[in-house]
């Protein structure tokens, strides 16, 4: 029985081995899965198609998001007593 399959040779420095093998695990696949998958979604499109997506939402909203983050890092600095820390909404208030 042959498989269809073919087996290749790939060189890697260590610390480029080690990062595969960690993104691989956090992603739950096997090594030669996550290669595989990087292959298609690069070859495929999907990848291309992610990257313009994640643009478009930058260039529509990147100012609301850099005040966000902004005022997040103030509040992280000045601490919870300050009054430039967001207030909590309870989400299970009635409206």
């Amino acid at each position: 029985m042959s498989s269809t399959r073919k087996q290749t040779q790939l060189r890697l420095t260590p610390d480029m081995l080690a990062a595969g093998k960690d993104a691989a695990a956090a992603r739950g696949l096997d090594f030669n899965r996550y290669i595989e998958r990087l292959i298609a979604e690069d070859t495929s499109g999907a990848r291309a198609a992610g990257m313009a997506a994640a643009q478009k939402l930058i260039d529509a909203h990147g100012g609301f998001l850099d005040d966000l983050e902004a005022d997040l890092e103030a509040a992280l600095v000045a601490g919870p007593a300050s009054p430039r820390t967001p207030a909590r909404r309870d989400r299970g208030a009635a409206a």
